[in-house]
């Protein structure tokens, strides 16, 4: 961006950065958030996802402008760390993300914070014909990213709902993601789990079908999968600059419910969609349709203490950690800023 665009103020943004409306549209008394003192800090780093469910996270980068950040970066994946990894070392300020890794990171001592509910449901699990139900992933081999990663966690609590050991009874692989949803569509491997827009993909390509909608099915669906978490000592030593962060995070999460063609848009020309190796108007298609499936408008609706209880539960079940929820909860959650922007921000 040139330096005009990084000098944006709230009424400049809401004049022309594309979002026509959005204060009345995301529920935003002005007066409150304007009678705040500027955030402590003008810099505010988020972890840059190759997925389109995080698409309120690219969205909130002018509404954070907005909020008295002037340098809003994006960080990608190094070889060395992935997303909580980054968000645990301070290199990323916060994210947004499936919450179980969290959780398994919280549980080893990690500096996170969980400040929030994001999206419920986004995950899509696809199997062949060998697996009609997710007792059949018993003794099967499914593809993730990488043991440790999203996938793979979300899997085995998936699996430790219905009494499987995932350590005993999955066999999975490491594909890159091209090369898994190949395999899939060749019967080399039993399932894999998609992340946006590989279901779309999937489906249209007519590979296996569906085992588990995380948007849909129960009880996955009654939880936040993704939530908004930050790095400890920054929410500690930046409590302005977080809960402002947080309200452009949930104002962004409106704006894709009310707005969906303009958010995708923006997440188009902004570049945030060019890891799909399709032309610009698929990538908008695919981001559409992303947030036309995904239920952001309803952040309010659910606590997100009961995910973590709920995720934490099951990986304690298979192992993954040793705390208890509420020791997960206790150590890893700070609720002031969600609880002040839920009387901020009109239903």
């Amino acid at each position: 961006m040139n330096g005009t665009t990084d000098r944006l103020d709230r009424r400049e943004f809401l004049r022309g950065a594309g979002f026509a409306g959005a204060a009345g549209l995301v529920g935003l008394r002005p007066a409150d958030a304007l009678a705040e003192p500027p955030p402590e800090t003008t810099r505010i780093r988020l972890f840059k996802w190759q997925s389109l469910c995080v698409t309120p996270q690219f969205v909130a980068e002018e509404l954070l402008r907005s909020e008295g950040f002037t340098d809003v970066q994006y960080v990608r994946a190094t070889a060395g760390g992935g997303p909580e990894s980054l968000l645990a070392s301070g290199q990323v300020d916060i994210n947004s993300q499936y919450s179980a890794p969290l959780i398994v990171r919280i549980d080893g001592g990690d500096p996170v914070v969980f400040l929030a509910g994001l999206h419920v449901g986004c995950f899509e699990l696809f199997g062949t014909e060998r697996v009609h139900t997710i007792h059949d992933l018993k003794g099967k081999t499914v593809a993730v990213a990488a043991l440790g990663s999203v996938a793979h966690v979300f899997i085995s609590t998936i699996a430790a709902h219905v009494g499987l050991d995932p350590r005993r009874d999955i066999n999975f692989v490491t594909p890159p993601a091209a090369e898994a949803k190949r395999l899939l569509a060749e019967g080399k491997i039993d399932a894999y789990l998609g992340f946006p827009p590989d279901p779309l993909e999937l489906r249209a390509a007519n590979v296996g079908h569906v085992l588990l909608n995380s948007v849909a099915d129960r009880p996955w669906s009654q939880y936040f999968c993704c939530m908004v978490a930050a790095n400890r000592e920054f929410a500690r030593k930046h409590p302005i600059a977080t809960k402002r962060a947080l309200r452009a995070i949930v104002k962004a999460v409106n704006v894709c419910a009310l707005e969906p063609e303009r958010a995708a848009r923006f997440v188009v020309d902004r570049g945030f969609a060019d890891w799909v190796e399709k032309p610009p108007a698929v990538r908008h298609d695919y981001t559409l349709q992303t947030m036309a499936k995904i239920p952001y408008g309803r952040w309010r609706e659910f606590d997100p203490e009961d995910t973590i209880r709920f995720y934490a539960l099951r990986l304690r079940e298979v192992g993954m950690i040793k705390s208890s929820p509420q020791k997960i909860i206790a150590q890893g959650s700070d609720w002031r800023f969600l609880n002040e922007l839920k009387k901020e921000l009109k239903g």
